[in-house]
């Protein structure tokens, strides 16, 4: 079976980019529940904290991709592509192994996922359906970028026409028949024995990480994460697909 294992990490956009409107409604949503200044200072980081996780106000900086043959690549954002470092924020194109690292703008990545995709009928993700996907897609529009194909059809599998997507949360909550939260990467990956990614850095932690142009280990993470994502989705394959 062909597939392709998929994750992207995104970041908010600068508080300096937004208009005086934009800003006045996230210190309303910042007030609400302040009482005090301090209180308000916190809600207010709590809000800019949000930023990444809205394809409105946000946008992606890296997607990983890894076929059923461990053959895949990074897109990645670095915005200023010139020589290979991990500190300076210059970074070119490279390879590690089976993995190709590329550089571009946020079109750019979005451009070579969705070209990608064309060559794949199933698609796994860990949590796609509520965030990877309806990011993607919304962010291409937001580039000029039709879709090449509707990752959103339908949530179960027999009812998906143009591609398979198999999202692990969905399928280890038994889409929903399981009583308690969702399912973390982590935790399942534990369960499972599988490695999770050796790093210091989390999803919240991309866009400080960003900042720092620290563009190569963002990558990488993104790239462990589906690494991770892929080992489960054997597991499921070899122990509870009927």
């Amino acid at each position: 079976m062909d597939y392709l294992t998929f994750d992207i990490e995104t970041i908010g956009k600068p508080w300096d980019k937004f208009d005086k409107k934009s800003k006045e409604i996230f210190k309303e949503w910042a007030q609400r529940d302040s009482n005090t200044e301090e209180e308000f200072e916190r809600a207010l980081e709590q809000v800019k904290d949000g930023l990444p996780f809205s394809p409105f106000m946000g946008e992606v900086v890296a997607i990983a991709v890894l076929d059923q043959n461990n053959k895949g690549a990074v897109y990645f954002q670095a915005p200023n592509p010139s020589t290979r470092s991990t500190n300076s924020g210059q970074v070119k194109d490279f390879e590690d192994g089976q993995i190709q690292y590329r550089v571009g703008n946020e079109k750019d990545i979005l451009e070579r996922f969705w070209e990608i995709s064309r060559h794949y009928n199933n698609f796994v993700t860990f949590g796609g359906r509520g965030f990877d996907v309806p990011y993607l897609m919304i962010r291409s529009a937001v580039n000029g970028i039709r879709p090449a194909r509707n990752l959103l059809e339908n949530r179960y599998l027999q009812y998906q026409r143009d591609a398979k997507h198999y999202d692990l949360v969905d399928m280890f909550n038994f889409y929903g028949a399981m009583w308690g939260r969702s399912p973390k990467l982590h935790f399942v990956a534990q369960a499972f024995g599988i490695n999770t990614p050796k790093t210091d850095i989390e999803g919240k932690d991309v866009p400080k990480e960003f900042e720092k142009e620290n563009y190569e280990k963002i990558a990488r993470y993104c790239m462990d994460d589906v690494v991770a994502t892929q080992k489960i989705f054997e597991k499921w394959k070899e122990h509870l697909e009927f």
